[in-house]
């Protein structure tokens, strides 16, 4: 099967944080979400608390919302209550066997420091969206905005695991 994950700016963030890449603009989230129905079985699209209102709308109807709630935060000066979760949108994949486990629909761990790129998100955070997907070794992923690579160098990490396994 073929997976892809969006790791898009976040709405209204492009020029914010990513104002170095002059090939970073706003991202169209309702056409990105009609490409990934359309070219892959299974997808994950990370987003803000503040988009998921307008994000939601654009997907299909079956999409789920998983959670990454992070234990240690950025907090901001003067936002209260603090961004402490992102949501991640799910769309298709495998389904699950009864002989395998149940993935829940939140995962914690802190956020990265010093990666190279705001929002960089660690390995293990991967993981859980490759067994949410319900993904095998033999699978391929495409990351369709790769950023600092960690996903596709956690996906590399996560095969090899799943082969020992």
């Amino acid at each position: 099967m073929i997976f892809a994950y969006a790791d898009p700016p976040y709405i209204g963030q492009a020029k914010k944080h990513y104002s170095h890449d002059p090939n970073c603009a706003e991202v169209d989230h309702g056409a990105l979400i009609v490409e990934m129905c359309q070219r892959y079985e299974g997808w994950a699209l990370s987003c803000s608390t503040p988009s998921l209102r307008q994000i939601l709308p654009l997907c299909p109807p079956e999409v789920r919302v998983g959670s990454w709630v992070k234990p240690f935060a950025a907090f901001k000066v003067n936002v209260n209550p603090a961004y402490a979760w992102e949501p991640v949108i799910f769309w298709g994949g495998r389904r699950r066997t009864r002989s395998q486990p149940t993935e829940r629909d939140w995962f914690s761990h802190s956020i990265t420091l010093k990666k190279g790129l705001s929002g960089a998100k660690p390995k293990k955070f991967c993981f859980w969206l490759f067994e949410f997907l319900g993904m095998t070794p033999v699978d391929t992923l495409v990351d369709l905005f790769p950023g600092t690579g960690i996903v596709g160098v956690a996906f590399e990490e996560w095969k090899q695991w799943k082969q020992l396994a």
